[in-house]
């Protein structure tokens, strides 16, 4: 964070600016804002495997306890798994 005050809260960390708005909406404010407009573009690049309800199981399981999320841990062994069949051939 920077030194400076920031201009609304008047705080000097993102904790300080944190528990501002904690107890501040917007419409404190709104005489301060002004209009902006962006663009945004989402392009999606998940897809849905099916997965057997007792592997899934299974999955979440290691995942826990590898401390990850299920969709990590089988990204990592799907990686895993076509890197050393790419790589034997």
């Amino acid at each position: 964070m920077v030194a400076s005050k920031t201009p609304i809260s008047q705080a000097f960390s993102y904790s300080e600016i944190g528990e501002y708005w904690d107890q501040h909406d917007l419409s404190e404010i709104e005489d301060q804002t002004r209009d902006v407009e962006f663009e945004v573009d989402l392009q999606s690049s998940v897809i849905y495997f099916a997965v057997d309800k007792k592997l899934a199981k299974k999955l979440r399981s290691a995942a826990k306890s590898h401390g990850v999320s299920p969709e990590t841990l089988l990204n990592l062994w799907v990686e895993e798994q076509t890197r050393s069949k790419t790589s034997s051939k």
